[in-house]
């Protein structure tokens, strides 16, 4: 397959590219924003950071009813879309010393499909407005979804004949 030149712009060597399918095969919506104090991925922490600052999580409306129930969690999962990321790398050489990894075998925010999670320490609720500690976003990253710690969070739900 042939690499164009705009996917050949910043590889490492050893790292490979490829011809991504247009990133309009699947329907998301973004159901807020998240404001971090980086402004690009160079000064985005590699993880978040339990003693990291304060983040904001704004959820836009009609989704804001949602939160409803949020403050029985310390810690939540925030689910959002990398959208500066490249979606075009197989291999990818995070070290910068040679060594190549698949894709699939890193948290890299370089993916197919830039879809990132976070488990952020709930610090408090203003509104519409989570706010989080633990991210590791660039700032106005869209937020796909927020779902409490699935570790703190056990479904109580009757069991069914496959269950046993």
């Amino acid at each position: 397959m042939t690499v164009s030149a705009a996917n050949r712009e910043g590889i490492r060597p050893g790292e490979v590219a490829i011809d991504s399918p247009a990133p309009d095969d699947a329907s998301l919506h973004f159901i807020g924003r998240i404001r971090t104090p980086w402004a690009s991925r160079l000064e985005c922490p590699r993880q978040g950071r339990a003693d990291g600052p304060v983040c904001r999580i704004e959820v836009f409306e009609p989704w804001v009813a949602a939160l409803d129930g949020i403050t029985a969690y310390q810690r939540i999962e925030v689910i959002y879309w990398m959208h500066l990321s490249r979606r075009d790398l197989v291999s990818q050489s995070p070290r910068s010393d040679g060594t190549t990894t698949g894709t699939f075998a890193l948290r890299s925010p370089v993916r197919p499909n830039p879809i990132a999670t976070a488990l952020v320490e709930l610090v408090g609720v203003e509104g519409s407005t989570l706010l989080v500690r633990g991210l590791d976003c660039i700032d106005g990253t869209p937020l796909l979804d927020i779902k409490p710690d699935r570790c703190a969070y056990t479904p109580l739900a009757p069991e069914k004949s496959s269950d046993a």
